[in-house]
């Protein structure tokens, strides 16, 4: 075969139609007509799980899809602007300013402001899930960036398309070490006894998320606030702001991966169960929780209580990915019920809170069919899955032209004949920049603005005693 014969070979085997990239125009076409004639705007609330997405997900909802990979793509964010590298003085941190985190990120026009940085303590077991820098002179030696709290603009093209005012807060999770799930003690206790205003004490957590979601550290800066203080006291800020208006609609969408998944669901409860999600004038504002291959959070009272307070939550899931069974492996919503009735009281015993969106990638022809821990458990991949999914045993067909290489950014997990490096993503230099005297150096970072809040204590205060909230 001539060198000629041989690239057209090659050429024709990368064809986007041999992967699904413009096969089935068709299928591409009804959706493109079926998210045009309902828009955002006008769907929102269904879209928030209003009616906990029935009919939305089989056959897949385009707008539902496009508002998955949105939310999906702000918790990618908390991966893609951590400095993960321990030769960083600012290992653990946020490599970008609050002001510029989505511009920074190549995010233009994403139509949210970020109104504030979320750290946690690592004081905590959880050594695998935690960065550090091996230098002695660190921006910190016992925080971690956790996520973030936006609030979208002002713009007009923004509220037309959103149809309403909307707080997001989006938590970090873990790329590639699982480890993390060994290091959880896999013991429920009472969410009651971490602060939490709830008045029955058979609700129970996860000790470990609540452990990273309520120790703080008096002596750090960053975490001087637990996180869950820190978001809390944000949300509160934001309805107070803007909760009320005449004009437009509010709603409160939380996100996250993997243990980030964890964290959102946690928040979500803890804001509904605080009525931060009430405005002054009694509104109600829906809390809606999009989670991606996260754990199971609590028992069955946990997840009882936030059907109670009208919280939604929607899990999508790799069905071979791990993280999304545990922990809770053997005792959880999935065993008899009669089981679950006599075990119900046990410090292991689990469930799943929500709606489920399963999806699978050997359904993918881009991606490798075997089953490996960590990349069945990548968010990128779970956001190009979303992209292709069309109900069961409907074809996989890419919707939005969202890059597949985008998959190998952090893993290795694209087929090899698409010739995409894997790990791809690098900071140039290993962020390394020559200053005015022509000598290599790690540049200082601004921090003041990310974490500084002057009315946290006035807020955190009116938290704890509920009557200055009037």
């Amino acid at each position: 075969m001539s060198t000629t014969d041989e690239e057209a070979s090659i050429s024709t085997r990368l064809e986007p139609e041999n992967y699904g990239l413009t096969t089935a125009e068709d299928i591409r076409r009804r959706d493109r007509e079926a998210k045009e004639s309902k828009r955002l705007s006008d769907t929102w609330r269904k879209i928030q799980g209003e009616d906990d997405w029935a009919g939305l997900m089989d056959p897949m909802d385009p707008v539902l899809r496009s508002e998955l990979i949105r939310y999906g793509e702000m918790a990618q964010a908390c991966y893609d602007a951590f400095d993960f590298d321990p030769f960083s003085k600012y290992c653990g941190s946020c490599r970008f300013t609050r002001r510029h985190l989505f511009d920074s990120l190549g995010i233009l026009d994403s139509g949210y402001e970020v109104a504030r940085y979320l750290y946690a303590t690592s004081n905590i077991n959880l050594p695998n899930f935690f960065s550090k820098s091996r230098w002695s002179k660190v921006w910190s030696k016992n925080a971690n960036w956790m996520g973030y709290v936006a609030v979208s603009d002002d713009d007009e093209a923004t509220r037309c398309r959103l149809g309403r005012r909307d707080i997001a807060i989006a938590w970090r999770g873990t790329v590639t070490r699982l480890e993390w799930i060994a290091d959880l003690k896999d013991f429920l206790k009472p969410v009651s006894g971490n602060g939490f205003r709830c008045p029955d004490a058979a609700v129970k957590a996860e000790s470990g998320f609540l452990d990273l979601y309520t120790d703080k550290d008096t002596s750090c800066n960053f975490s001087k606030f637990s996180a869950r203080e820190q978001v809390l006291t944000e949300v509160k800020r934001l309805v107070e702001r803007y909760g009320d208006e005449e004009e437009e609609e509010l709603s409160i969408t939380v996100t996250g991966h993997s243990l980030g998944g964890a964290l959102a669901v946690l928040s979500a409860y803890d804001v509904a169960e605080m009525g931060l999600n009430r405005t002054r004038k009694g509104k109600v504002i829906p809390v809606t929780a999009f989670t991606y291959g996260g754990p199971r959070v609590g028992n069955i009272r946990f997840k009882e209580r936030i059907e109670e307070l009208g919280v939604k939550v929607l899990r999508v899931v790799n069905e071979h990915d791990v993280v999304a069974k545990s922990p809770g492996l053997f005792l959880n919503e999935r065993a008899p019920q009669a089981l679950m009735k006599l075990a119900g009281g046990l410090p292991w015993c689990y469930s799943h809170v929500g709606e489920i969106l399963p999806l699978d990638h050997q359904k993918s022809p881009f991606l490798k069919p075997t089953v490996d821990l960590s990349t069945a458990h990548n968010l990128e991949a779970l956001l190009h899955l979303l992209d292709g999914y069309h109900g069961k045993g409907k074809r996989f067909v890419l919707s939005s032209g969202r890059d597949p290489a985008l998959v190998n950014k952090a893993s290795d997990f694209l087929k090899d004949h698409f010739m995409v490096p894997p790990y791809w993503r690098q900071d140039a230099n290993k962020g390394m920049v020559r200053n005015t005297d022509g000598r290599w150096i790690q540049p200082d970072r601004i921090r003041a603005d990310d974490h500084h809040a002057p009315d946290i204590h006035q807020l955190l205060t009116q938290l704890h005693h509920p009557s200055q909230l009037l």
